[in-house]
């Protein structure tokens, strides 16, 4: 793609680099096969060679964001199956992080809209909070029909049953079981801790189990994912992470930083970019950024301890978005259940997102009801027992449409390798 920008613009790090992106797109289209977004609107604004004009067109000629642009855009879902598609290499999600990025800055929304971006951007990292704010909502769960706009939907959207307070919740160390082969941090999260602390827990037991002491780090919290898709700033959440992180190499060495929540995993594999151009954090970002490891990736190094006999089942693997296109991990998680016992089922139009998305479902929540619809309706096709994924928004989004049981693939490696039943088949 040809581009314009001048020199002083290409002199600003991020046009510089978005002037790379888009001249590596060669208009192909491939991309819009696998988009979500374009395969059920069918409107090439929709997709992801439709947005990177829109892009370019506002970032060449230093356009604020139009009401055309943010509309398209915030359609996006960030799912990143355009990257795994294209053969070319655009850096897509870069190019869209900064197109959010400019539509925050300079485009007015509506009150409405804004009050509710507002809201979802202070509670949801702060899990105290979001507690809180699930308890209210789960009182107004029955009359959620009267309440205006998306207040209702919502409050609709609230957990019929709330865990109580998790064991990562608080700094402290999970020591090894036998010989300690690793030191590894565990990034506890934000809405996980609240609403299905239970996959803490067993990533925990699982880990110890094959030989990792396990550090909740003091001062570690959100990854920033969740803000910075709106559009925010989320290096102060990534700052706080990579100093929590970072003293730990002071205090007996690290040897990685897991994530079980793979849209948590993509920002922190990301915090090198992000913060590339920080004299004090770029060397740290790097560093943690390369020893950030989703949970299926240390299994994997660590290799499987022989399963309990009698657990096993058909599951069909559901594939999240920020794991098999943003993390191009889509393997290991399958081998890892198959060497548990279970006989693991292939989705079709696995590519597709489920419709959660971090806050999407909540911004959008017509396109995203198609999405979980289309994808339970995949699901229940393979005749599976049970539904595997390893984040935390699928499975509270597939949970909300299917009769399965849903759970992540930590509990059920857990379970398969001496931990208890995970809750969700118990129940």
């Amino acid at each position: 793609m040809q581009t314009h920008f001048s020199l002083a613009q290409l002199a600003d790090p991020d046009l510089h680099e978005a002037d790379k992106i888009l001249r590596a797109c060669v208009h192909c289209g491939f991309c819009t096969a696998t988009c979500p977004t374009y395969v059920l609107l069918g409107d090439e604004l929709d997709g992801p060679r439709g947005r990177i004009y829109l892009i370019k067109e506002m970032l060449e000629h230093d356009r604020p964001a139009s009401a055309q642009v943010a509309k398209h855009i915030d359609r996006c879902l960030s799912c990143l199956s355009c990257m795994t598609t294209c053969p070319s290499g655009v850096h897509y999600m870069h190019l869209v992080d900064q197109a959010r990025a400019r539509i925050e800055n300079t485009y007015r929304r509506p009150l409405a809209e804004r009050a509710l971006r507002g809201f979802l951007a202070l509670v949801l990292p702060r899990p105290a909070l979001f507690r809180l704010v699930l308890l209210g909502a789960r009182l107004a769960r029955p009359i959620a029909t009267l309440l205006p706009g998306r207040l209702g939907q919502l409050a609709a959207m609230a957990p019929q049953r709330l865990p109580g307070p998790g064991a990562t919740e608080r700094p402290q160390v999970f020591a090894a079981e036998g010989k300690r082969r690793k030191r590894v941090a565990l990034l506890a999260g934000c809405a996980q801790q609240v609403v299905a602390p239970a996959i803490n827990e067993a990533t925990v037991r699982l880990l110890t189990r094959h030989g990792c002491e396990v550090v909740v780090a003091r001062g570690a919290g959100c990854c920033g994912g969740l803000v910075h898709h709106m559009g925010r700033d989320a290096l102060p959440f990534a700052k706080a992470n990579i100093d929590a992180w970072t003293r730990l190499f002071d205090e007996g060495g690290l040897d990685a930083v897991v994530i079980n929540t793979s849209g948590c995993g993509v920002t922190v594999k990301d915090y090198g970019y992000m913060l590339r151009e920080d004299r004090d954090y770029a060397g740290k970002a790097a560093r943690i950024s390369a020893l950030a490891k989703d949970v299926s990736e240390l299994m994997t190094e660590l290799g499987l301890a022989p399963s309990v006999p009698g657990i096993g089942g058909r599951v069909a693997y559901h594939a999240a978005c920020s794991l098999q296109h943003g993390q191009k991990l889509r393997d290991p998680p399958q081998r890892l259940l198959a060497q548990a016992g279970f006989t693991v089922l292939e989705v079709p139009e696995g590519h597709l997102c489920c419709g959660s998305a971090g806050t999407y479902n909540m911004l959008q929540p017509e396109i995203a009801r198609r999405l979980q619809e289309r994808k339970v309706r995949n699901i229940d096709s393979t005749g599976a027992e049970l539904v595997a994924a390893g984040n935390v928004g699928c499975i509270e989004q597939i949970a909300g449409a299917s009769a399965l049981p849903v759970v992540h693939t930590a509990e059920l490696l857990d379970w398969a390798t001496g931990g208890p039943k995970p809750p969700a088949l118990q129940r």
